[in-house]
């Protein structure tokens, strides 16, 4: 009773073959299918599915060899051009004292959410060591920018 709901289980299928781009199957692949389609209990629409694709397959692979031996050159290659190289101007400079606001930002959250899950202590203290540093780095910024600043503004 088991093994018939294991069959039914396996030979019900729903479209699991759809294959966003189909394979070209050489003869000896095709009869590999075959068997191997009637040992796995597939069902008749399964199965027609799949020869469908090969028969497919197999026609537009004939299609190419006809036109690689009438012209001498593979028409897929001919349609291939490389995508055009676009040319990007300087990347907009990254403000690092705004980073660094953002990225303490996202520890306060995650802190809040282990504490949320109860497990805030055993995170405390690195993310707190975490966000001192980064207060750090933000008070240098700082004071480099104040120093740039009063140099700028210093009478000549």
């Amino acid at each position: 009773m088991a093994s018939q709901e294991r069959e039914e289980a396996v030979t019900k299928g729903t479209g699991f073959w759809r294959c966003p781009k189909p394979a070209t199957y050489t003869p000896g692949t095709c009869e590999l299918l075959r068997v191997m389609m009637k040992k796995s209990k597939l069902t008749s629409f399964q199965q027609r599915h799949i020869m469908d694709t090969m028969r497919r397959d197999l026609e537009k692979e004939k299609r190419r060899l006809q036109n690689i031996l009438a012209t001498g050159k593979n028409p897929e290659e001919q349609k291939r051009k490389p995508p055009p190289v676009q040319q990007e101007g300087p990347a907009p400079e990254v403000d690092r004292f705004e980073e660094l606001v953002k990225e303490i930002q996202e520890r306060k959250e995650f802190l809040a959410d282990m504490e949320a899950l109860g497990q805030g202590r055993q995170y405390r203290g690195v993310i707190l060591a975490e966000i001192s540093q980064k207060l750090r780095e933000m008070e240098d910024i700082d004071h480099k920018r104040s120093e740039e600043l009063r140099k700028a503004l210093a009478p000549a």
